[in-house]
């Protein structure tokens, strides 16, 4: 196991590997199973302790994959998962919690987001969110594809600014974030989660990342993921169902990559010059 990850703290002063695995896909293919299992106890077992699901990957299936993943050692995991918005009013939000943590096989999830916003007033959800963390099914909540609007709008309502996350897409192509929703977030100390941080594997065939990769003799890959862990309190959940490829991106931590070429970089994957709306897939 690595001990040298880079970290994020959440607002409850939990401080996590700045490395999870997510599992978007995962508990699709009963055939894939095995590999999904394996891959997210390699992550467990290099220090990638949080592990990323939702109700919606698999409609369950992906839960499954992590409860079985989990057996054993679920003290090494910070457990996320993301509840439908059309589930979350004030009492759906409890039932689509009671039900994931029963797929989950564990008592209680370290971080429940709502997975984006829907028609059910953000009242209702926080409200059911509070109760959660109060009965001790969820150590925390947060949010998943919401923008500065969004956030400012939650953090008006009583209990809002309990939200402990925000996961949003982000990775060398998808920048728009860092206009205003990063640095909103980064003022807060309120921890961004990124998906899909290698671009869906597109990023791993763009020329400058190929280039990057040859000159510090790297995977593009590494790169992709290098350059999200160099923001401060971003924590990428890169997905896998292979599990040798844990130890490749485990190792995207040691690049040291120049000034020089990330200014090249930002040469070709401009950062943004004004507001975009906020990116999902």
């Amino acid at each position: 196991m690595r001990d040298d990850l880079p970290t994020v703290s959440f607002p409850n002063t939990i401080t996590v590997p700045a490395l999870g695995i997510g599992t978007w896909k995962m508990g699709e293919d009963p055939d894939k199973v095995p590999d999904e299992v394996n891959s997210i106890r390699a992550a467990l077992e290099s220090g990638w302790s949080v592990v990323d699901t939702a109700e919606m990957y698999g409609e369950g299936g992906a839960e499954l994959v992590v409860g079985a993943a989990l057996r054993g050692c679920r003290d090494k995991a910070f457990v996320v998962s993301k509840v439908y918005p059309w589930n979350a009013s004030t009492r759906g939000v409890q039932d689509a919690c009671a039900r994931s943590l029963e797929r989950l096989a564990i008592d209680k999830i370290d971080l429940y987001l709502l997975h984006w916003r829907g028609d059910v007033p953000l009242t209702e959800t926080v409200a059911g969110m509070e109760i959660l963390r109060q009965q001790g099914m969820i150590g925390a909540w947060g949010v998943s594809n919401f923008d500065v609007d969004d956030m400012e709008e939650l953090f008006s309502i009583p209990g809002g600014e309990n939200c402990s996350a925000n996961q949003v897409l982000y990775n060398a192509a998808r920048r728009g974030i860092e206009f205003d929703l990063l640095p909103w977030c980064q003022e807060r100390g309120l921890p961004v989660m990124a998906y899909s941080p290698l671009g869906q594997g597109d990023l791993l065939h763009h020329k400058e990342i190929i280039r990057l990769s040859k000159a510090y003799q790297a995977t593009p890959a590494q790169i992709a993921l290098a350059f999200v862990l160099e923001r401060d309190g971003v924590l990428a959940i890169p997905k896998t169902s292979r599990p040798d490829r844990i130890h490749e991106l485990s190792e995207a931590v040691d690049l040291e990559i120049s000034d020089e070429d990330w200014a090249e970089l930002d040469r070709a994957l401009p950062p943004p010059a004004a507001k975009k709306p906020l990116e999902m897939i």
